[in-house]
């Protein structure tokens, strides 16, 4: 094995987005020795813009991670475009990378996020993240007073399409796989009161014109003018390095997410996860504030423990 193959960092963050790269950030500015590992993979890639983030909202996502990146470099901090493929703990923590570098670290920071699972209807993957949305507070402005369509993929869309009438009085939530005795009464009263429409029937495709959203069609061949569709996609944590080190998941509605403190630790000592990779909903801002958090955590923590070390017996 080669010198470089076996470089020993201070801290390996895994993950190069708002998350990772502030975490990496706050290391640097520590003066720690700190290598960011980004398979260049960011989950709001498809999104042209991100939206409230204060000085912030409105600024194209790449443009936002190339800032982050120049960044972490003026304070030393190193960057690899690579996938971490294993990782194992004894006294450090020995990453693995798939090109085959091997690399070893005190303490580890897990950014890997999640990744959506869309609605297997044609027209939905070509569109998310223009006229196919998720989430109002970040593009509800940007389409107000539209027709919104609502595609429900569990029960739990029913929350989606109450959301979303705050953005549009022109809601119809479109049952697609979700059956009408699903939905309790609660949920038929309060989509009465919001206004929503609801459409029972399978979903076959999203109707497009002219690069442009047009309507949903159900398979009956019925076709219902629509601007903008919402759905939920379904989430799936990124987790396999925090399941490999043995890390406590707890279930949600929205998949299995790491058991952490308010700092981000995880069960596992000496290993935090930071944004979407404890959390369904970190937002931009939540994670960059997550990522600070654990930086300046991580960082107060090896000064203690070396101090530590240092005092004569």
């Amino acid at each position: 094995m080669t010198e470089k193959h076996s470089e020993q960092y201070e801290v390996i963050v895994v993950g190069g987005g708002a998350a990772g790269l502030s975490a990496a950030l706050v290391l640097g500015r520590a003066r720690r020795r700190t290598l960011v590992v980004d398979a260049g993979e960011p989950r709001n890639a498809p999104a042209a813009h991100m939206q409230g983030y204060l000085s912030r909202d409105g600024m194209p996502p790449a443009e936002f991670l190339a800032i982050g990146r120049e960044e972490i470099a003026r304070y030393g901090v190193e960057l690899v475009r690579d996938r971490a493929v294993d990782v194992t703990r004894d006294e450090d923590f020995t990453v693995v990378l798939e090109s085959g570098r091997t690399l070893r670290a005190r303490r580890l920071v897990i950014a890997t996020g999640l990744k959506d699972e869309l609605p297997e209807v044609p027209g939905v993957a070509e569109r998310f993240g223009r006229d196919v949305l998720h989430c109002p507070y970040c593009h509800g402005w940007e389409v107000r007073d539209q027709a919104f369509g609502v595609l429900a993929t569990t029960p739990l869309s029913v929350h989606q399409a109450l959301m979303v009438s705050q953005w549009s009085k022109d809601v119809t939530l479109f049952l697609h796989t979700v059956a009408e005795e699903e939905l309790s009464d609660d949920d038929l009263r309060r989509l009465a009161a919001a206004g929503v429409k609801v459409v029972p029937g399978e979903v076959a495709e999203l109707v497009v014109e002219e690069d442009r959203l047009t309507g949903v069609r159900l398979v009956d061949g019925t076709t219902h003018a629509r601007e903008v569709v919402f759905t939920a996609p379904r989430a799936v944590p990124q987790t396999g390095l925090l399941e490999r080190l043995g890390a406590e998941l707890q279930e949600s509605p929205f998949g299995a997410y790491p058991v952490v403190d308010p700092t981000g630790l995880t069960s596992v000592p000496g290993v935090w996860a930071v944004g979407n990779a404890m959390g369904f909903a970190e937002q931009v801002v939540n994670a960059a504030a997550g990522g600070y958090r654990a930086g300046a955590f991580i960082n107060g923590e090896l000064l203690m423990t070396d101090l530590d070390a240092a005092v004569p017996a």
